[in-house]
Order: structure tokens, then sequence, then C-alpha cells
């Protein structure tokens, strides 16, 4: 029983709760982090989105058993490897789709229908959209834009900027693009018969859409600094520009140089590099908005 136990909660990805950090954006960007209700909310908000996103997670290994046994690392999941049984995912995904979904449309009707949306939204993506070149990058940036939303619905704000919806949407498309790029790289020939949607891909096009994605994403977040500026009537959020720079191309350097990018939640949780760049910058951004 614990063996399942342990193979339920492997195959719920803990590691990819990270991803639900977006919700707080609106909590930090709106400076209600030290507030108390706030805080309590978007934190039950973000447990929310990590119990739905686990309940996609399973429902998605179940749909791609066959298919995942023939990778050569996702044929190591509990489902795929026989570990845990079928029986058992399901039951699990039926658990928290009862824990996730009541407690939301009782603490905020708007967030439930975002957990909603977001749910079908990722079923479409297991069963079709994944198979669409271009489509599938752009379903995994509307699921991130839709944990800011979550944040910001659950709690009034008043200075969260707009450009942060497409920051964070821009930023999801470099990554998603970086691991597609990294998932060629690992499956050479064989990738299409992995992941069909690989098919539609090439390392050329993928480099091209990479630099439009990483132009992108810079822009919008340096246009964010600038409209910062409107309620606090000063420039210092540029101040973070640079761990932004340096972020960005690091990623990009583990993609193209080292090969890396697969797992991209692997990147922020192994990679010191980043992890410094994200540190400075969390803790530069916490003092504009903060003390300043």
């Amino acid at each position: 029983m614990f063996k399942q136990l342990r193979y339920v909660i492997i195959t719920m990805r803990p590691k990819q709760w990270i991803k639900n950090a977006f919700v707080f954006a609106a909590l930090v960007f709106d400076r209600q982090l030290i507030a108390l209700q706030p805080l309590l909310i978007t934190l039950f908000a973000a447990l929310l989105f990590c119990l739905v996103s686990s309940l996609v997670y399973i429902i998605n290994d179940l749909a791609d058993i066959e298919s995942d046994r023939q990778h050569p690392i996702k044929k190591n999941r509990p489902l795929a490897s026989g570990q845990l049984s079928k029986q058992a995912a399901i039951i699990t995904a039926v658990v928290l789709a009862l824990l996730t979904f009541p407690p939301a449309f009782i603490l905020n009707i708007g967030l439930g229908l975002i957990l909603s949306l977001y749910l079908a939204l990722m079923l479409a993506y297991s069963f079709w959209f994944k198979h669409l070149p271009l489509v599938d990058v752009l379903i995994i940036a509307v699921g991130f834009i839709l944990r800011v939303a979550a944040g910001v619905i659950t709690i009034e704000t008043q200075r969260f900027s707009p450009w942060l919806f497409l920051t964070t949407a821009f930023l999801a498309l470099f990554i998603g693009l970086g691991k597609r790029r990294a998932e060629i790289q690992l499956l050479t020939s064989n990738a299409a018969s992995h992941r069909r949607v690989l098919e539609g891909y090439g390392l050329d096009f993928l480099d091209q859409l990479i630099t439009i994605v990483l132009s992108t994403t810079l822009m919008t977040y340096c246009l964010y600094t600038f409209s910062a500026a409107i309620p606090l009537d000063n420039y210092y959020m540029m101040l973070t520009i640079p761990f932004v720079i340096y972020g960005l191309f690091r990623y990009l350097y583990l993609v193209r140089i080292k090969d890396s990018g697969g797992a991209p939640e692997e990147i922020i949780l192994t990679d010191h590099s980043m992890q410094a760049a994200v540190l400075l910058w969390t803790l530069t951004v916490l003092a504009i908005l903060y003390l300043l």
C-alpha cells in the first residue's frame, strides 16, 4: 500500500508545482504580500492549482501509457512501468477532483471557473492539441495566464499591470519552445514516433521561434517595469531587468549548448546559476515594492 502511495505521489508530479508560483504574481506585484488575508487566500488558490495540475498529470499518464512505454525516459513513470495500477490512478483522480472544485467554487466562483477552464483546456491538450504544432505551446502559455488570473481574481488588486500577463505568456512560450527543442535533441531521428507533434518542428524553425519569443519576453518585461512607475512614482523596477536578461540567456545556453531544457522545473531546482538569478530577482523585486 505504501509503495502504491509513493507511486501516486510521483505521478502527481510535486516538482511541477513550482509552476503554480505564478498564482502569487498578483499578491506580490500588488504589494499585498504582507497582508494576512490576501496571503492566505492566495496560498489556498495556489494549493488548489497544485491539485488540479496533478489531476491533469494523472489523466495524461493514463491516456499516454502506451506511448510513454516507447519513450527512453517516460517509460520509467509509475503507470507506464506498471508500478502503479490504473485503478489506483483513477481513484486518485476522483479524489483530487473532489478536493479541488467544491472548495474552489465556495471560495470564489471566478476561481472555480478558472480551474474548470484550466482542466478542460489541459484535457483538450492531452487528447488533441498536443499533436498540433504551435497550438501545443500556445495552450501551455494560456495555462500560465490562467494561473496568474487565478491570483488576480481571488484578491482585490489596484496596481497589477496587464503587462505581466503578456510577460507570463511569452515566458511560457519561450520555455515551451526550448522544451520542444530539447526533446528533438534527445530523441533525434525517433522524435516523431515518441511525440507526434515533434514531426511538425525542426531545430532551425524552433531556433527562429525561440529568438523571436526571447526578444518579445524581454520587451514586455521592460515595458512592465516602465508601467510599474505609475503608481509607485519611481523607475526602480528597471533594476530587475539584468536578472531577467541573465535568467533567459542562461536557459537559452542550457538548451542550445548543454542540450538541456527537457524538464524546465529540473533546471530551476538544480542549476545554481539559474537559482542565483531567480533569487536575486526576487529579493530585488521585494525590496523595491516593499521597502522603497
